[in-house]
């Protein structure tokens, strides 16, 4: 039977269908502060403040309250709030949604900026190329 508060009036899935893609893998809560690079699979959420690296093959969240500077270098980047001084080179997609305050570079074939969100900086919508996918800098891998 579909459900009635889906606008075309077709069955809208239900919490345990989509539970696997809502699955968190590790998450940087609020009150707690790390510096340093992270390298991660899967779903991972930041609420917290980080300095450093970021690396995955997957999405990362950024929360109210979250303070990230550094580099950024995911699958999806998704920021729903807090404050991002970063570059951030996503492989799919970048969104960033109010409240979000966010200053440095994005870079990725797809990028969604919500109407209210602070962002300064630069916007390249494009493939991430092979070599510049992990740009040389002091801290590269010796």
């Amino acid at each position: 039977m579909p459900d009635d508060d889906s606008p075309n009036g077709a069955a809208v899935p239900v919490p345990a269908q989509i539970g696997p893609l809502l699955e968190l893998h590790a998450l940087l809560g609020r009150g707690t502060r790390y510096c340093g690079k992270l390298d991660f699979e899967g779903r991972v959420r930041i609420e917290g403040r980080f300095e450093g690296q970021i690396r995955g093959d997957d999405v990362l969240v950024i929360g109210e309250g979250a303070e990230v500077k550094g580099e950024i270098d995911v699958a999806v980047c998704i920021v729903t709030g807090g404050q991002v001084e970063a570059n951030i080179r996503a492989r799919d997609a970048i969104e960033l949604h109010v409240p979000a305050v966010v200053k440095g570079s994005l870079h990725s074939p797809a990028i969604f900026i919500d109407r209210g969100v602070r962002f300064e900086g630069s916007c390249t919508m494009a493939p991430l190329g092979d070599a510049a996918s992990h740009p040389p800098g002091p801290e590269a891998d010796e």
